[in-house]
């Protein structure tokens, strides 16, 4: 199994969709805290350009976060949103100290 990592997700909505790119995120945010493996799942909003959403989590494994990605609320979330995103990326992070 792989270490535990901290990923930072960066989602910017396509124009006039982010309230639905916001609102699918939230539906997000307690399922995934609720996973084992998860320690961290916060969403943030750029304050100087609210298009822009980030989400900071927190995982035990790279395998532990491709189960968050097969689970049923990832997939809707994918399914329901999918279509209001612009741009994503995806930053895996190791701690140094």
């Amino acid at each position: 199994m792989s270490q535990a990592f901290t990923a930072i997700a960066t989602l910017i909505a396509k124009p006039g969709a982010q309230a639905t790119l916001e609102r699918a995120l939230r539906a997000l945010v307690e399922p995934s805290r609720a996973e084992a493996g998860c320690s961290q799942y916060d969403l943030h909003r750029d304050l100087s350009d609210p298009q822009v959403f980030y989400v900071i989590e927190h995982w035990a494994s790279e395998e532990i976060l491709q189960a968050h990605n097969a689970s049923a609320h990832f997939q809707h979330f994918q399914a329901s949103a999918g279509d209001c995103i612009e741009h994503f990326e995806l930053k895996r992070l190791g701690a140094i100290t």
